[in-house]
């Protein structure tokens, strides 16, 4: 994803998540190759303004867009990308970049929830993502919290989520970085939609404990007609009619 420094980011995704949710578990396939995968981007500032028409003609299906990060910063291209995708057509989703060396996991999780991370069941909105990944600032890989503090941070970020909304957060990672900073943490998974980073031909392993991918998040150099420059491209482990059942909790 382009949310602060692209360059620094697309260096550190080389792992790649995803989750067992009930609707990704209905259809396991291994990679972009399998049947039933559905495209996607996602998008931040970094992208412009995008005509949304044309990325939906272009068969892009879903996108999740940048809505906050930390407590103070939200997206200035966010309310217009989310109103935009979903006018076109396109299953929309917020993200947010977490920060855990700033503040709480509960009241990063409660500005993405009044910033545009709320969830309502339209058909074409999903979960919001928490983006949680390496450190792009000063404060060491694992923003210097320890396995035990990084597993209470995102699980005090995924419970304030679900108490606001009503839904299980999608997370995006790496696994190399989930395995590192969380201690292989199994936690999540039974629950929680996997959304892997891993630019690479196929998925690779997966975290610790996670027994399929959701969304895989397969190249930061996408091109899509609609979107000036590149772009990161994601599939969607099922079919468009399983992606919509996740947007409404079905």
């Amino acid at each position: 994803m382009a949310r602060t420094s692209s360059s620094l980011r697309r260096a550190l995704a080389a792992g790649l998540t995803v989750l067992a949710t009930a609707a990704a578990a209905l259809v396991a396939t291994a990679g972009p190759a399998a049947a039933a995968t559905t495209p996607g981007i996602d998008v931040s500032r970094y992208q412009g303004t995008i005509n949304w028409t044309s990325v939906r003609n272009a068969g892009i299906q879903f996108a999740f867009i940048k809505a906050t990060e930390g407590t103070t910063y939200k997206d200035p291209n966010f309310n217009a990308n989310y109103v935009n995708s979903y006018n076109a057509g396109v299953i929309r989703g917020a993200y947010h970049f977490a920060r855990p060396n700033i503040s709480a996991g509960s009241t990063q999780a409660n500005y993405l929830a009044s910033n545009g991370g709320a969830w309502s069941a339209d058909s074409r909105t999903l979960p919001a993502a928490l983006d949680i990944e390496a450190n792009p600032y000063s404060g060491g890989y694992c923003y210097g919290l320890s396995t035990t503090g990084m597993r209470n941070w995102v699980q005090d970020f995924l419970n304030t989520y679900r108490s606001r909304t009503g839904r299980y957060a999608v997370i995006y990672t790496t696994t190399s970085w989930w395995n590192q900073c969380t201690g292989s943490w199994t936690g999540p998974w039974a629950n929680h939609p996997l959304w892997l980073a891993r630019w690479a031909s196929a998925p690779g392993a997966l975290p610790a404990g996670a027994s399929v991918w959701s969304f895989w998040q397969y190249t930061s150099t996408g091109v899509v007609s609609g979107i000036s420059g590149n772009v990161d491209r994601n599939y969607w482990n099922g079919d468009r009619s399983r992606l919509i059942a996740l947007a409404n909790n079905t």
